[in-house]
Protein backbone atom coordinates (compact mmCIF):
# COMPACT_ATOMS: atom_id res chain seq x y z
CA UNK A 1 0.00 0.00 0.00
CA UNK A 2 0.91 3.83 -0.67
CA UNK A 3 0.72 6.08 1.42
CA UNK A 4 1.04 9.97 1.52
CA UNK A 5 -0.37 13.35 0.15
CA UNK A 6 -0.90 13.94 -3.59
CA UNK A 7 -2.27 16.32 -5.70
CA UNK A 8 -6.05 16.62 -6.31
CA UNK A 9 -5.46 15.76 -10.25
CA UNK A 10 -3.61 12.44 -9.15
CA UNK A 11 -5.96 11.58 -6.25
CA UNK A 12 -8.94 9.79 -7.98
CA UNK A 13 -9.75 6.26 -7.26
CA UNK A 14 -7.66 6.57 -4.06
CA UNK A 15 -8.43 6.06 -0.11
CA UNK A 16 -8.97 9.50 1.77
CA UNK A 17 -7.17 8.64 4.69
CA UNK A 18 -7.97 11.77 7.02
CA UNK A 19 -11.60 13.56 7.11
CA UNK A 20 -11.39 17.11 5.05
CA UNK A 21 -13.64 19.95 6.00
CA UNK A 22 -14.92 21.32 3.16
CA UNK A 23 -16.63 24.35 4.43
CA UNK A 24 -19.62 23.59 6.51
CA UNK A 25 -19.79 19.44 5.07
CA UNK A 26 -17.09 17.17 6.03
CA UNK A 27 -15.25 14.36 3.55
CA UNK A 28 -15.09 11.58 5.83
CA UNK A 29 -11.72 9.48 5.94
CA UNK A 30 -12.04 6.09 4.08
CA UNK A 31 -13.99 7.59 1.09
CA UNK A 32 -13.22 6.42 -1.99
CA UNK A 33 -12.14 9.42 -4.02
CA UNK A 34 -14.55 10.17 -7.52
CA UNK A 35 -14.30 13.12 -9.67
CA UNK A 36 -17.45 14.78 -7.30
CA UNK A 37 -15.35 14.98 -4.04
CA UNK A 38 -12.11 15.99 -6.00
CA UNK A 39 -14.38 18.94 -7.61
CA UNK A 40 -15.49 19.75 -4.10
CA UNK A 41 -12.13 19.34 -2.71
CA UNK A 42 -10.62 21.76 -4.78
CA UNK A 43 -13.62 24.80 -4.34
CA UNK A 44 -13.12 24.40 -0.84
CA UNK A 45 -9.08 25.91 -1.25
CA UNK A 46 -7.40 22.32 -1.03
CA UNK A 47 -4.70 21.25 -3.60
CA UNK A 48 -3.55 17.58 -2.27
CA UNK A 49 -4.83 15.61 0.08
CA UNK A 50 -3.14 12.81 1.77
CA UNK A 51 -4.50 8.70 0.43
CA UNK A 52 -4.04 5.55 0.63
CA UNK A 53 -3.27 3.62 -2.58
CA UNK A 54 -3.85 -0.14 -2.71
CA UNK A 55 -1.24 -1.95 -4.25
CA UNK A 56 -2.50 -5.14 -6.53
CA UNK A 57 -1.75 -7.61 -3.82
CA UNK A 58 -3.16 -5.61 -1.24
CA UNK A 59 -7.14 -6.42 -0.14
CA UNK A 60 -9.31 -3.61 1.08
CA UNK A 61 -9.59 -3.52 4.77
CA UNK A 62 -13.76 -4.24 4.71
CA UNK A 63 -12.53 -7.41 2.70
CA UNK A 64 -9.81 -8.14 4.79
CA UNK A 65 -11.91 -7.74 8.51
CA UNK A 66 -14.82 -10.35 6.39
CA UNK A 67 -12.02 -12.49 5.83
CA UNK A 68 -10.82 -13.21 8.62
CA UNK A 69 -14.00 -12.58 11.23
CA UNK A 70 -15.13 -15.62 8.39
CA UNK A 71 -11.81 -17.65 9.17
CA UNK A 72 -12.15 -17.27 13.08
CA UNK A 73 -15.78 -18.60 12.77
CA UNK A 74 -16.60 -20.61 10.01
CA UNK A 75 -20.07 -21.34 11.24
CA UNK A 76 -21.20 -18.50 13.21
CA UNK A 77 -25.15 -20.14 14.07
CA UNK A 78 -23.02 -23.41 15.69
CA UNK A 79 -20.28 -20.77 17.13
CA UNK A 80 -23.05 -18.96 18.81
CA UNK A 81 -22.13 -15.92 17.53
CA UNK A 82 -23.32 -12.91 14.91
CA UNK A 83 -20.78 -11.43 12.31
CA UNK A 84 -21.58 -7.60 12.03
CA UNK A 85 -21.18 -6.17 8.42
CA UNK A 86 -17.77 -4.89 8.11
CA UNK A 87 -17.14 -1.08 8.46
CA UNK A 88 -13.98 1.01 8.65
CA UNK A 89 -11.84 -1.89 8.53
CA UNK A 90 -13.69 -3.50 11.62
CA UNK A 91 -16.20 -6.88 12.05
CA UNK A 92 -17.48 -7.55 15.41
CA UNK A 93 -18.51 -11.30 16.71
CA UNK A 94 -21.64 -10.44 18.89
CA UNK A 95 -23.44 -13.42 21.08
CA UNK A 96 -26.81 -14.38 20.26
CA UNK A 97 -27.30 -15.39 23.72
CA UNK A 98 -25.91 -15.83 27.02
CA UNK A 99 -22.83 -17.89 27.88
CA UNK A 100 -19.37 -18.00 28.36
CA UNK A 101 -16.34 -17.34 25.86
CA UNK A 102 -14.27 -20.34 24.86
CA UNK A 103 -11.15 -19.59 22.84
CA UNK A 104 -8.07 -21.10 21.36
CA UNK A 105 -5.92 -18.32 22.92
CA UNK A 106 -2.52 -19.38 21.89
CA UNK A 107 -3.95 -19.57 18.01
CA UNK A 108 -5.58 -15.81 18.43
CA UNK A 109 -1.91 -14.61 19.58
CA UNK A 110 -0.75 -16.20 16.64
CA UNK A 111 -3.21 -14.61 14.53
CA UNK A 112 -2.09 -10.77 16.24
CA UNK A 113 1.83 -12.09 15.47
CA UNK A 114 1.67 -12.27 11.62
CA UNK A 115 1.11 -8.18 10.80
CA UNK A 116 0.56 -5.36 13.24
CA UNK A 117 -1.66 -4.43 10.94
CA UNK A 118 -4.46 -7.47 11.38
CA UNK A 119 -5.50 -6.82 14.94
CA UNK A 120 -8.37 -8.86 17.03
CA UNK A 121 -9.16 -8.52 20.37
CA UNK A 122 -11.31 -10.42 22.45
CA UNK A 123 -13.14 -10.67 25.86
CA UNK A 124 -10.80 -13.11 28.56
CA UNK A 125 -11.16 -16.85 28.13
CA UNK A 126 -14.27 -18.32 30.13
CA UNK A 127 -16.03 -14.73 30.35
CA UNK A 128 -19.48 -14.67 30.93
CA UNK A 129 -21.31 -13.18 28.18
CA UNK A 130 -25.33 -11.64 27.69
CA UNK A 131 -27.17 -11.92 24.67
CA UNK A 132 -25.68 -8.88 22.41
CA UNK A 133 -22.38 -8.39 23.70
CA UNK A 134 -19.81 -8.55 22.10
CA UNK A 135 -16.87 -11.43 22.20
CA UNK A 136 -14.18 -10.33 20.00
CA UNK A 137 -13.66 -7.53 17.42
CA UNK A 138 -11.71 -7.96 14.42
CA UNK A 139 -9.55 -4.39 12.90
CA UNK A 140 -7.33 -3.97 10.44
CA UNK A 141 -5.75 -0.73 11.05
CA UNK A 142 -4.29 0.03 7.52
CA UNK A 143 -6.93 0.87 4.96
CA UNK A 144 -6.30 -2.33 3.37
CA UNK A 145 -3.30 -5.33 4.20
CA UNK A 146 -1.15 -7.46 1.58
CA UNK A 147 -2.74 -10.24 0.99
CA UNK A 148 0.08 -12.73 1.50
CA UNK A 149 -0.03 -11.64 5.43
CA UNK A 150 -4.12 -11.82 5.43
CA UNK A 151 -3.86 -15.15 3.97
CA UNK A 152 -1.45 -16.59 6.73
CA UNK A 153 -3.53 -14.86 9.19
CA UNK A 154 -6.29 -16.36 8.17
CA UNK A 155 -4.78 -19.77 7.98
CA UNK A 156 -4.03 -19.63 11.82
CA UNK A 157 -7.43 -18.58 12.98
CA UNK A 158 -8.56 -21.40 10.97
CA UNK A 159 -6.72 -24.06 12.45
CA UNK A 160 -9.12 -26.77 14.55
CA UNK A 161 -12.22 -25.19 12.64
CA UNK A 162 -12.83 -22.49 14.71
CA UNK A 163 -10.80 -20.66 17.41
CA UNK A 164 -13.73 -18.49 19.32
CA UNK A 165 -17.05 -19.77 20.17
CA UNK A 166 -19.79 -19.11 22.92
CA UNK A 167 -20.16 -21.84 24.86
CA UNK A 168 -24.36 -21.86 25.78
CA UNK A 169 -26.07 -23.03 28.95
CA UNK A 170 -26.72 -26.36 29.21
CA UNK A 171 -27.97 -26.94 32.94
CA UNK A 172 -31.41 -25.67 32.96
CA UNK A 173 -32.98 -25.64 36.91
CA UNK A 174 -30.88 -24.97 40.23
CA UNK A 175 -31.97 -25.92 43.50
CA UNK A 176 -30.47 -23.38 46.58
CA UNK A 177 -30.10 -24.59 50.17
CA UNK A 178 -29.78 -22.49 52.56
CA UNK A 179 -28.62 -23.80 56.09
CA UNK A 180 -29.57 -21.26 58.91
CA UNK A 181 -28.00 -21.01 62.49
CA UNK A 182 -30.84 -22.63 64.74
CA UNK A 183 -32.95 -22.41 62.12
CA UNK A 184 -35.62 -25.24 61.28
CA UNK A 185 -36.81 -26.51 58.45
CA UNK A 186 -38.51 -25.21 55.28
CA UNK A 187 -39.02 -26.19 51.74
CA UNK A 188 -41.04 -23.57 49.48
CA UNK A 189 -41.03 -23.13 45.85
CA UNK A 190 -42.31 -19.35 46.45
CA UNK A 191 -40.50 -18.23 49.62
CA UNK A 192 -39.79 -14.02 49.71
CA UNK A 193 -36.19 -14.30 48.64
CA UNK A 194 -33.72 -12.44 51.06
CA UNK A 195 -30.89 -10.65 49.66
CA UNK A 196 -28.59 -13.86 49.07
CA UNK A 197 -31.55 -15.72 47.55
CA UNK A 198 -32.19 -12.56 45.20
CA UNK A 199 -28.35 -12.50 44.33
CA UNK A 200 -28.37 -16.39 43.31
CA UNK A 201 -31.82 -16.11 41.85
CA UNK A 202 -30.25 -13.28 39.31
CA UNK A 203 -27.66 -15.21 38.38
CA UNK A 204 -28.98 -17.71 37.35
CA UNK A 205 -31.38 -15.65 35.42
CA UNK A 206 -28.65 -14.73 33.66
CA UNK A 207 -27.01 -17.78 32.42
CA UNK A 208 -30.93 -18.36 31.30
CA UNK A 209 -31.33 -21.06 34.12
CA UNK A 210 -34.62 -20.84 36.64
CA UNK A 211 -33.92 -21.07 40.41
CA UNK A 212 -37.04 -23.68 41.08
CA UNK A 213 -36.33 -24.46 44.59
CA UNK A 214 -35.00 -23.26 47.64
CA UNK A 215 -35.22 -24.92 50.62
CA UNK A 216 -33.91 -23.93 54.17
CA UNK A 217 -32.17 -26.47 56.89
CA UNK A 218 -30.42 -25.84 59.93
CA UNK A 219 -26.78 -26.02 60.21
CA UNK A 220 -25.92 -29.27 60.37
CA UNK A 221 -24.32 -32.35 58.57
CA UNK A 222 -27.23 -34.60 58.35
CA UNK A 223 -29.91 -32.42 57.79
CA UNK A 224 -27.76 -30.84 54.70
CA UNK A 225 -27.50 -33.90 53.67
CA UNK A 226 -30.52 -34.95 53.02
CA UNK A 227 -31.83 -32.00 51.95
CA UNK A 228 -28.95 -32.65 48.80
CA UNK A 229 -29.80 -35.91 48.70
CA UNK A 230 -33.29 -35.54 47.86
CA UNK A 231 -32.83 -32.89 45.28
CA UNK A 232 -33.55 -33.13 41.66
CA UNK A 233 -32.78 -30.31 40.16
CA UNK A 234 -29.82 -30.33 37.60
CA UNK A 235 -27.57 -28.06 39.73
CA UNK A 236 -27.32 -28.19 43.52
CA UNK A 237 -26.36 -24.51 45.21
CA UNK A 238 -25.50 -24.48 49.33
CA UNK A 239 -25.35 -21.43 50.89
CA UNK A 240 -24.60 -22.19 53.98
CA UNK A 241 -25.02 -19.60 57.02
CA UNK A 242 -21.71 -20.04 58.61
CA UNK A 243 -18.36 -19.73 56.58
CA UNK A 244 -16.96 -22.86 55.19
CA UNK A 245 -13.81 -23.06 56.84
CA UNK A 246 -12.26 -26.77 55.87
CA UNK A 247 -12.88 -29.47 53.83
CA UNK A 248 -14.12 -31.66 56.83
CA UNK A 249 -17.06 -28.40 57.97
CA UNK A 250 -20.25 -28.73 57.32
CA UNK A 251 -20.71 -28.16 53.69
CA UNK A 252 -18.19 -30.77 52.62
CA UNK A 253 -19.23 -32.87 55.14
CA UNK A 254 -23.00 -32.83 53.97
CA UNK A 255 -21.83 -33.72 50.83
CA UNK A 256 -19.96 -36.49 51.46
CA UNK A 257 -22.81 -38.11 53.87
CA UNK A 258 -25.06 -37.69 51.07
CA UNK A 259 -23.06 -39.98 48.79
CA UNK A 260 -21.51 -37.07 46.69
CA UNK A 261 -17.70 -36.30 46.15
CA UNK A 262 -15.69 -33.12 46.58
CA UNK A 263 -13.58 -32.08 43.74
CA UNK A 264 -12.01 -28.86 45.55
CA UNK A 265 -12.26 -26.96 48.58
CA UNK A 266 -11.16 -23.67 48.06
CA UNK A 267 -10.25 -21.20 45.46
CA UNK A 268 -7.26 -18.78 44.89
CA UNK A 269 -9.91 -15.55 43.49
CA UNK A 270 -11.00 -12.99 46.06
CA UNK A 271 -13.76 -12.60 46.69
CA UNK A 272 -14.31 -16.03 46.95
CA UNK A 273 -12.04 -18.04 48.84
CA UNK A 274 -14.63 -19.78 50.52
CA UNK A 275 -15.97 -21.87 47.27
CA UNK A 276 -16.41 -25.84 47.38
CA UNK A 277 -16.99 -27.40 44.50
CA UNK A 278 -18.40 -31.47 44.40
CA UNK A 279 -20.79 -34.03 42.51
CA UNK A 280 -23.59 -35.80 43.28
CA UNK A 281 -23.91 -38.54 40.93
CA UNK A 282 -23.52 -36.66 37.62
CA UNK A 283 -24.98 -33.08 39.22
CA UNK A 284 -22.72 -30.60 39.97
CA UNK A 285 -23.12 -29.14 43.16
CA UNK A 286 -21.32 -25.70 44.58
CA UNK A 287 -21.05 -24.50 47.58
CA UNK A 288 -21.11 -20.96 47.27
CA UNK A 289 -18.90 -18.36 49.33
CA UNK A 290 -20.84 -15.84 51.36
CA UNK A 291 -20.04 -12.75 49.16
CA UNK A 292 -22.58 -14.79 46.88
CA UNK A 293 -24.77 -12.71 48.59
CA UNK A 294 -23.74 -9.98 47.02
CA UNK A 295 -24.65 -9.17 43.19
CA UNK A 296 -20.71 -8.13 42.92
CA UNK A 297 -18.14 -10.13 41.13
CA UNK A 298 -16.45 -13.01 42.64
CA UNK A 299 -15.03 -16.25 42.25
CA UNK A 300 -18.57 -18.05 42.30
CA UNK A 301 -19.51 -16.68 39.08
CA UNK A 302 -16.45 -17.60 37.29
CA UNK A 303 -17.14 -21.15 38.13
CA UNK A 304 -21.29 -21.44 38.03
CA UNK A 305 -20.56 -20.17 34.78
CA UNK A 306 -18.85 -22.54 33.28
CA UNK A 307 -20.57 -25.28 34.95
CA UNK A 308 -23.86 -24.15 33.79
CA UNK A 309 -22.35 -24.16 29.98
CA UNK A 310 -21.56 -27.83 30.36
CA UNK A 311 -17.31 -26.67 30.90
CA UNK A 312 -15.79 -28.77 33.27
CA UNK A 313 -14.27 -27.71 35.90
CA UNK A 314 -11.62 -29.42 37.58
CA UNK A 315 -9.51 -28.67 40.75
CA UNK A 316 -6.59 -27.61 38.74
CA UNK A 317 -8.65 -25.28 37.01
CA UNK A 318 -10.12 -23.78 39.72
CA UNK A 319 -6.45 -23.48 40.76
CA UNK A 320 -5.06 -21.70 37.52
CA UNK A 321 -7.97 -18.86 37.86
CA UNK A 322 -5.56 -17.09 40.67
CA UNK A 323 -3.84 -15.43 37.92
CA UNK A 324 -5.98 -12.45 37.73
CA UNK A 325 -7.86 -13.53 40.82
CA UNK A 326 -7.68 -10.39 42.78
CA UNK A 327 -10.76 -9.33 41.94
CA UNK A 328 -11.23 -5.73 43.59
CA UNK A 329 -10.65 -4.35 46.95
CA UNK A 330 -13.52 -4.04 49.47
CA UNK A 331 -13.12 -1.07 51.67
CA UNK A 332 -16.00 -2.24 53.65
CA UNK A 333 -14.28 -4.99 55.37
CA UNK A 334 -14.13 -4.61 59.20
CA UNK A 335 -10.16 -5.53 58.94
CA UNK A 336 -8.23 -4.11 55.48
CA UNK A 337 -6.31 -6.50 53.77
CA UNK A 338 -3.97 -3.81 53.62
CA UNK A 339 -3.22 -3.92 57.35
CA UNK A 340 -1.87 -6.05 60.28
CA UNK A 341 -4.21 -9.02 61.64
CA UNK A 342 -5.78 -11.90 59.84
CA UNK A 343 -7.91 -10.98 56.20
CA UNK A 344 -11.65 -11.39 57.23
CA UNK A 345 -13.31 -14.22 54.94
CA UNK A 346 -15.00 -14.21 52.19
Amino acid sequence: MRFGPVPLRDAEGAILAHSVDLGGKRLRKGVTLEGSHLTALAAAGHDSVIVARLDADDVHENDAAAALAAALVPDPVAAGVRLTAPFTGRVNLIATGPGVAVMDAAALTAVNAVDPMITLATVPPFHQMAEGGMVATVKIISYGVARAGLDRACAVAGQGGGTIRLAKPVLQTATLIVTEIGGGLESTEATTPDKGQSAVAARLTALGMRLDQVVTVPHRIAELAEAVAVSASDLVLILTGSATSDIADVGPAALRLAGGQMERFGMPVDPGNLLFLGRLGTRPVIGLPGCARSPALNGADWVLSRIACGLAVSGQDIAAMGIGGLLKEIPTRPMPRAGRGRDSKA
